[in-house]
């Protein structure tokens, strides 16, 4: 689980400084932030997930609730960065974005 998200934010380092190159530094943050947005619920659903599975207290249910969670934190946290970050690059946030969630797949295919 951990290796995923780690992977998601290499993935979105890397995207951040293409960002970077094309946009200039506004496009990097914005890629950063749309990239934030999706890791940092994921490490907390896997923190969520290897606490319950220590503790032996893992249910379908605890996986559903903690799963919704993660898409309303990361939907939450996409609506503050648009209100808060006056300079956002809208196509560089959506990068970051899709570059976190492919990741998930890339690390699927290297079997992480």
């Amino acid at each position: 689980m951990f290796k995923v998200v780690l992977l998601q934010s290499v993935a979105i380092l890397l995207a951040a400084g293409l960002a970077w190159f094309w946009v200039g530094p506004n496009g990097a943050v914005s890629a950063a932030l749309g990239g934030a947005a999706v890791v940092i619920p994921n490490l907390l659903f896997a923190l969520s997930l290897w606490a319950a599975a220590r503790g032996g207290r893992i249910s379908a249910a605890k996986f559903f609730a903690s799963e919704f969670i993660k898409v309303a934190a990361t939907l939450a946290l996409l609506a503050i960065v648009a209100g808060a970050y006056r300079d956002l690059h809208w196509l560089a946030l959506l990068a970051g974005l899709i570059v976190a969630l492919k990741a998930n797949l890339f690390a699927f295919l290297l079997k992480t």
